[in-house]
């Protein structure tokens, strides 16, 4: 039987590459936006491509930093499909800015949506995964929770919080046949990025050994990897994708 997948915020960018990339692979595939607007547009689009591979993919449009929307979501996965086994979080925003003036419900914000849906998703995945026996759980988390980086203090606290979360699951399910790691992007070409201005970009370019910037997919081929039989005795890893930008 096919596995299946849930990738949150997976209607464009690096959620979009890891779908289609897991459904390559063969999983089944669960699109999540908070905006339904979102996925009947971008969302059905990766939809469709993931059908391409033979396999199911739908949408489904939750909050997933909020715990209720989460269950509700896992709750019909689990009916429609049978089964739960790769979770893969990936929603995120940011809401750059220098700390002195950073807002508190700025700063909330990100770790609300960063942070706190890692906690909503892993905890309801994880208990069928136990029931099954095996899982696959992969975290994004980011260059920023691994090294900081100035005007983005929420951003770095949520994301070096996820790379925590990740070695705690490991640990806690390890003997539960679940593996848990993260992957750590550095300047990857995205919508997100396309905000930077010039000048921003081309000083992370100075930074990076390769001299050029990541592709979604090339994040999406590691977590690709830590998806699979092949990854069976790794786990609580963090992998820096970033074209040797702490180099």
């Amino acid at each position: 039987m096919a596995k299946t997948a849930i990738i949150t915020g997976s209607s464009r960018g690096i959620g979009a590459a890891i779908a289609k990339r897991l459904a390559k692979d063969g999983c089944n595939i669960v699109i999540n936006d908070v905006s339904q607007e979102v996925l009947d547009t971008a969302g059905a689009e990766v939809a469709a491509a993931c059908r391409e591979f033979g396999v199911r993919a739908e949408c489904y449009a939750a909050d997933v930093s909020d715990y209720a929307q989460c269950e509700a979501m896992v709750k019909w996965v689990k009916e429609q499909f049978g089964t739960v086994d790769v979770l893969v979080n990936n929603a995120g925003i940011t809401r750059d800015g220098l700390m002195v003036r950073m807002d508190e419900d700025v700063y909330d914000m990100v770790i609300r949506i960063n942070q706190k849906s890692v906690f909503n998703m892993t905890k309801l995945c994880a208990a069928i995964m136990m029931r099954q026996k095996s899982g696959r759980i992969v975290n994004l988390a980011s260059v920023a929770g691994l090294y900081g980086n100035p005007g983005q203090m929420n951003y770095s606290a949520s994301k070096g919080a996820v790379i925590a979360m990740t070695k705690t699951t490991a640990k806690e399910f390890g003997s539960r046949g679940i593996t848990c790691n993260a992957v750590a992007p550095g300047f990857i070409q995205t919508p997100m990025t396309d905000k930077l201005t010039d000048e921003q970009k081309n000083a992370m370019l100075q930074m990076i050994a390769m001299k050029r910037y990541g592709q979604p997919e090339e994040v999406a081929s590691v977590v690709s990897f830590l998806c699979s039989d092949d990854a069976s005795y790794v786990t609580g890893q963090v992998i820096e994708i970033s074209g040797g930008l702490s180099m």
